[in-house]
């Protein structure tokens, strides 16, 4: 594929995901926009990972869209081609299971990932523990942030073959939250 073909499928990618998260915001107390979130985790993997697949970056933007909007695998397979598709899916939680069965359900998982959708969940575990330590939600209390931190620790232990830089770059972000939530 070449760079004039990778382009278009990033930018319809997130056009896409623009118009499926236009009205949802994330949980923090500045409520950002909820494409910011899909953004920073392509922007992860293009900066830190050095990915230049244009369907992992894709996906990437697209992650969230079949667990948190209406969108069909469907409809995204027919937008995008099976491989994005099957990203994504791979990425999804199921909403149905309780929350507390699917946070188990990403750690059993996260070894069964394949190497694109592991550097994404990476890329995603980055983003949520930056917002955790700069902008959580406002009923979240330090206990719950705490919680959070290990989980996501453990779930990024359980992923085969993370890209080094991200890892390193996910280390580094615990470690500061960490040291935000001591003070």
């Amino acid at each position: 594929m070449t760079q004039n073909e990778q382009l278009p499928m990033i930018f319809r990618a997130l056009a896409f995901a623009a118009e499926k998260h236009a009205h949802q915001r994330r949980k923090g107390a500045s409520e950002i926009p909820y494409l910011n979130h899909c953004i920073r985790v392509a922007d992860l993997l293009v900066q830190v990972a050095r990915i230049e697949d244009p369907e992992t970056i894709a996906a990437a933007l697209l992650h969230d869209t079949v667990e948190d909007t209406g969108t069909t695998p469907e409809e995204l397979e027919r937008e995008f081609g099976s491989t994005v598709c099957a990203l994504v899916l791979e990425l999804t939680d199921n909403k149905e299971l309780p929350k507390l069965r699917r946070k188990q359900l990403q750690i059993i998982t996260a070894r069964n990932k394949s190497g694109a959708a592991a550097q994404i969940k990476l890329a995603d575990k980055v983003c949520n523990v930056m917002d955790v330590a700069y902008d959580p939600p406002p009923s979240w209390s330090y206990e719950r942030r705490v919680e959070y931190l290990d989980w996501a620790e453990r779930v990024v232990s359980a992923l085969p073959d993370p890209n080094p830089a991200l890892l390193q770059f996910f280390n580094e972000t615990v470690a500061d939250a960490r040291g935000r939530l001591s003070r």
